[in-house]
């Protein structure tokens, strides 16, 4: 099985089959107190998957803020050092997308509140040959106010939850045609607006 985990938007987990057929979900659609949720997420989708061994962990990897996309890739990496498994990163917008594409057949955009009154916005155009979500403008961040003129008339996805048995789906696929979608470093939304405190200020003599 593979078990995938995203905090990127609300909580949520999931488990599918190697061949993408899904066998539990779990989710919390409030996009704080990941941390209190995160644990019972993952017992009750291990739980209600049944018997079978999970052989790879698919962790969401944003856009989304600092602290709760942080919260879904710890417990995901943690799953996996216990286990002794692979963790196999993949943009959470895939995710959106591919779950987008049961329906749409022309080029879209993924659409998600980055908070602070600004949006991060996808472009996808139909699945490429492994049948991985196919983007055609990378993720980038745009005032909520001015996103339509950013998109100029491409149809616009508003996402609010995130299907992680589609996640997983994602990731099963980049397994099967020996891909890395992403790399390991998360794509955050913005720096958190905590900061290091400088060297202490010189005093005269």
């Amino acid at each position: 099985m593979i078990l995938a985990v995203d905090t990127s938007l609300g909580t949520a987990v999931a488990l599918i089959d190697a061949d993408g057929a899904a066998r539990s979900a779990a989710n919390a659609t409030d996009p704080l107190g990941h941390a209190e949720v995160i644990g019972d997420l993952l017992v009750d989708a291990c739980r209600d998957a049944g018997p079978g061994d999970v052989t790879h962990v698919v962790a969401g990897m944003g856009p989304g803020p600092f602290t709760g996309l942080r919260i879904g890739i710890a417990a995901a990496r943690a799953f996996a050092l216990g286990r002794g498994i692979p963790v196999v990163p993949v943009p959470s917008h895939f995710a959106a997308a591919l779950t987008a594409l049961e329906t749409e057949t022309q080029p879209f955009a993924i659409v998600t509140d980055a908070r602070r009154r600004e949006v991060a916005i996808t472009v996808f155009d139909g699945t490429d040959p492994d049948g991985i979500p196919n983007v055609v403008a990378e993720t980038v961040l745009v005032r909520a106010a001015e996103a339509d003129a950013h998109l100029d008339g491409l149809r616009r996805i508003d996402v609010a939850t995130l299907s992680a048995t589609d996640l997983a789906r994602v990731g099963a696929r980049a397994l099967a045609a020996g891909r890395t979608l992403t790399g390991e470093e998360p794509l955050y939304l913005r720096h958190p607006d905590v900061t290091l405190p400088g060297a202490p200020k010189k005093v005269g003599t």
